[in-house]
């Protein structure tokens, strides 16, 4: 999708340095997604600490990339720098509401009436 826009509109629209975000933000899912399954299954009452703690490290992460984007020589490029963090917010929102989204759509099982997951 961010290929083709990028082909139909050029860098007006998607920042060249999309692809890498959105390389990064499936790093950071990885990530996120293996310090949860190692904290529940360490013990499985630590589920919410270990979701908020990845999405605080994704958080940080997150902010990291723009401050090294910006740092870096991105705040110099006036409308590069709009290009590239209306496309990283929009990866940023994408990511985590499809982990929010698996997040709800897991514990659906447990929320049927009469079934107890002990």
């Amino acid at each position: 999708m961010f290929y083709a826009l990028h082909s139909q509109f050029g860098a007006a629209l998607i920042h060249p340095l999309t692809g890498y975000v959105f390389g990064f933000f499936v790093v950071i899912s990885v990530i996120t997604y293996w310090i949860t399954a190692r904290a529940v299954r360490a013990d499985a009452n630590n589920f919410m600490a270990a979701y908020f703690g990845s999405m605080v490290v994704r958080l940080l992460l997150s902010v990291g990339l723009v401050m090294v984007f910006l740092y870096k020589g991105g705040a110099h490029e006036r409308p590069g720098r709009w290009t590239f963090l209306g496309s990283f917010f929009v990866l940023y929102f994408l990511f985590a509401g499809f982990e929010v989204w698996s997040v709800l759509s897991n514990l659906r099982p447990f929320s049927k009436p009469g079934i107890n997951p002990k």
